[in-house]
Order: structure tokens, then sequence, then C-alpha cells
């Protein structure tokens, strides 16, 4: 402020009092529109404007597909069964996982799963309106297979594979061929089977399920339980080999089960497809291993990119070239190829492949269920089916026992990993209905006949073992394994008690 103002000032001090009156009440003003402000919720914000912002985004979506597909997306459309089948499935899951009592593990989220399928299917309004043509199912399952064959090859450690000790070898292969041939043996005799297809039901159950397993035995091993051992990543280890025993011996008998002429043909074709689907995957994990080039940019968004984009290829392809059995066998080997190639690059890309099962799972329990029509089930085919079921598990399990008798295990532990190899589930939902959809595809009503027996006791088989085996698991390993505490102990009292016999032996001579 110059002179000339200050002077002013001195001279006219109620012009100091007005300016200040006015620049209190600008102040005041300003203060009050700020409140104002505050305190209205227009424009909204927070919680409430991303409510608004993610109903906008959803109604725009469905407007805008609406607009391509017209009757799709209207109750009795495909895309509309799609959408709330997986809304369905989702939610089945989380309420499935939220039942728990104290004592007890909680149910593995893939029961409610494939329950909400089989609700939606049954309920006679909702079964109208949700509608999924069984071609769009079949793909939308093949696809799945396609996600959880690339994690099963991914999920092999190259390393732990030259290492196997024989007891794992022992533990994978030898429960997955008996109780193959049981199952097969049993339900040709008991539910009429034809022998290529009691073998292609026998490979269906003969797989565990790597979503009870492996979760169970992470668990178990944080706690310390059979880690001494090694027992968790044993059972682990030999999961992954049985699941992949199992789904080739599933991709040979299917490809005999459709084949058509002589005897001799038709094993020289599942020969051949066995030997198409190795060279097809190493050609395939071969070329994954340089392309795309470790200097490229966005590496893990375009590895992922092309191998699941490869893998369902395989498996959609090996169909159209009359190679069905071809696909599962390439896939298997071009993601073990591809991920021994990466080394620990890998594990970004087997992460991204894990968000698309997040979305497959839902969708492949809640189609496995909508396949189910409980009208139209044959009691003596279920009764059947159980027996065949009951008979597997029980030669599974006692042999299994016999493949550790001379391992070095406690028979505690022999035990436990016997009850371990219980629970099926997803290798199960993922090629249950794969003969089903090609009989359909063929249009034989004797063939439908059989696949849909085989689904029926896969759904029985997912439903009983599954929440039975995560218990066996759960409930078992804290009693029938020791801890590294209780090995600790055992040891401190151990050399104590040898310390005090030592004392008292030197004392007294």
């Amino acid at each position: 402020m110059d002179d000339i103002q200050v002077n002013e000032l001195v001279k006219h001090p109620e012009i100091s009092m007005v300016t200040e009156h006015s620049d209190t009440s600008d102040v005041n003003a300003n203060a009050g529109s700020t409140k104002a402000q505050q305190s209205s919720h227009c424009p909204p914000k927070g919680l409430l404007a991303s409510v608004i912002t993610k109903v906008a985004m959803a109604l725009v979506l469905f407007g805008a597909v609406w607009s391509i597909t017209e009757k799709e997306c209207l109750p009795g459309g495909n895309l509309f069964g799609i959408v709330v089948l997986f809304i369905t499935a989702v939610c089945g899951g989380k309420l499935m996982a939220l039942i728990q009592c104290r004592s007890l593990p909680p149910c593995p989220p893939l029961l409610g799963m494939l329950l909400a399928g089989v609700l939606l299917h049954n309920v006679p309004v909702v079964s109208e309106a949700v509608y999924i043509d069984f071609r769009w199912s079949a793909s939308l399952r093949n696809t799945a297979l396609a996600v959880i064959l690339t994690r099963a090859g991914l999920g092999l450690d190259g390393a732990a594979l030259r290492k196997l000790k024989a007891v794992c070898v022992r533990v994978a292969v030898g429960p997955c061929t008996v109780e193959a041939c049981t199952v097969a043996v049993v339900s040709h005799f008991l539910m009429s089977l034809p022998w290529i297809w009691g073998f292609l039901l026998g490979f269906v159950l003969s797989a565990v399920s790597p979503a009870v397993v492996v979760p169970s035995m992470l668990l178990l091993q944080k706690e310390g339980f059979g880690v001494e051992k090694g027992i968790p990543t044993l059972l682990m280890a030999a999961g992954s080999f049985d699941d992949i025993l199992a789904i080739t011996g599933f991709t040979a008998c299917l490809g005999m089960a459709f084949a058509t002429g002589a005897t001799w043909y038709n094993v020289l074709k599942c020969i051949l497809e066995v030997i198409a689907g190795l060279i097809a995957g190493a050609i395939m994990g071969f070329f994954l291993r340089f392309f795309p080039s470790e200097d490229q940019g966005q590496l893990v968004m375009r590895r992922s990119f092309l191998l699941l984009g490869l893998s369902v290829l395989a498996v959609f392809g090996s169909r159209i070239a009359g190679f069905s059995g071809a696909g599962g066998l390439c896939t298997l080997v071009m993601a073990f190829l591809a991920g021994l190639s990466w080394r620990e690059s890998k594990v970004p890309v087997a992460a991204v492949v894990g968000r698309f099962w997040d979305v497959f799972q839902p969708l492949l329990f809640g189609l496995i269920g909508a396949e189910i029509t409980i009208s139209t089930l044959d009691l003596n085919t279920v009764a059947l089916g159980l027996a065949a079921l009951s008979t597997g598990l029980v030669v599974r399990v006692l042999f299994t026992f016999t493949m550790v008798l001379f391992a070095g295990f406690t028979f505690k532990e022999k035990v436990f990993i016997a009850l371990a190899w219980l629970p099926k589930a997803t290798v199960q939902a993922a090629i249950g209905s794969t003969a089903l959809d090609m009989a359909r595809a063929q249009g034989d009503a004797v063939l439908e006949k059989f696949g849909m027996d085989i689904l029926t006791v896969t759904v029985l088989a997912i439903l009983t073992t599954a929440p039975i085996g995560a218990l066996s698991i759960s409930l078992g390993g804290p009693r029938l394994l020791q801890s590294k505490l209780t090995l600790f102990w055992m040891v401190s009292m151990k050399t104590l008690l040898c310390i005090f016999l030592y004392e008292n032996i030197k004392d007294l001579e």
C-alpha cells in the first residue's frame, strides 16, 4: 500500500471499516456457497456415483449387445441363459463356501455351482427362460476343457519330473489304471455299457480333482503336517500325472468309441491320434519357445494369448479333422513344453490362465448341472452307477494303500494317502459330457443313451466324492500326519531321555 492510500485511510477511517466489512461479507458468502455445494448431493460422488456408473455401463452393454443379437439377449435366448447361469453359479459357489461348521472345513464351492445348474434346469418356469442350446453348451465346455488342460500342462514341473521318485510314479499310475479297469468291468456287467464305453467311464472317474486336493494339501503344508516326509508335495505332484494319464486314456478311448470300420483300423487310428497329438503339441510348444521373443513388449499377454488360442484351436480343430482324441494330448504337451522353456517366466502366464479359469469354472459346473433332468432320471441307472462308482473307489483306496507299503510311511500316513485320493470334480466336469456332445452331434440315440449314463455317474461322483474327499483330507490330516512341532518334541524328549539314562549309568559306575 503506497503513501497516498495510507493518508486517505487516516483522513477517512470509515473507508477502512467499509472495506473490511465488504471483505468479511465476501468470505462469508464464499464459505456459505461451499457448504451448500458440500451439503447438496448433486452431482453425486463416492459410492453412489460408482453404483450409478456401473449400472449405466451394464445397461449400455446390454443395449449394445441387444441391438446386435436381438432375441439372444432376451429370456429364452442363449446369451441371456449363459449370463443368468454364470451369475447363479457364482452365487451358488459363494453360498456353498459359507456353509461351515466349527470343527469341519468349508464345502467346496464347485458343489454350489453344480447344484445351481441343476436348479435352473429343473424349475419349470425358470428352465423355459434360461435356455442354452446344446451346441453353445458344448462349445463352452470344450473351451473350459482347453483352459484346464493348459493349466495342467503349465503346472507340471520339469525338474520334479526328472527327479520323480518311484513312489510318486506308483501313486500316480497304479490307482488310476486299476480304478479305470475296475469301473469298466463293473459298468459293463451292471450297466450294460459296451467295453469301450465302460473304459470311457472308467477313465472319467479315475482322475483326482486338483481343485479339492491342491488347496487342502497347501493348507496342511502351511500348518506343518506331513512336511517332514513330503506327503503334501508327493500328492500334489502325483495328482498332476494322475490327471494327465486319465485324460490321455479317455481321449484314446473316445476316438475308438466313435470310430467306424474294422477293429484293427480303430486301434490303428487310436495310436495315430496319440502320435499326432504328441507331434502337434511338440511343434506348437517349440514355436512358443521362440515366439513372441523376449524383447517384445507386453510379453506376458502375448504369450498368454497364443497359448490359450492354440489350446482352443487344438481342441476344436482336432474334432473337425476327425482326430478328436489328439486335441487334449496336443494341448498338454504344448503347455508343458512352453512352460519348460519359459522357466520362471511361466508364473505370470499361469496367473493369466488362472484368471480365465475363474471365469470358466462357474460356467463349466453350471452347464454340467444343467444337463441333468431330475424327472427323466432312471433310478436303476443311478443305483447301478453308484455301485460302479463305489466299487471303483474301494479298489482305488486299497490299491493306493498297497502302492505305499514299502515307501517308509507309517500306517496312519498310508491311510491318509489312500483317503486323499478320493475327491473327483474338475476333470470329471471337463470331460464327463464330451462323449454325450459327440453323440448328439451324430444324432445316434443309442450313443446318446450311453453318453447320458456316463454324465449321470459323473455328476454323482462329483456330488459324493468332492465333499467326502475334502472332509477326509481336512479331518484326517491333523490326526494321521505328524506335524513339525510334534516331531520336535519327540526328538527333544528322546534326547533328554538319553541324557538322563547316560547320567544315571555314569553315576552307578
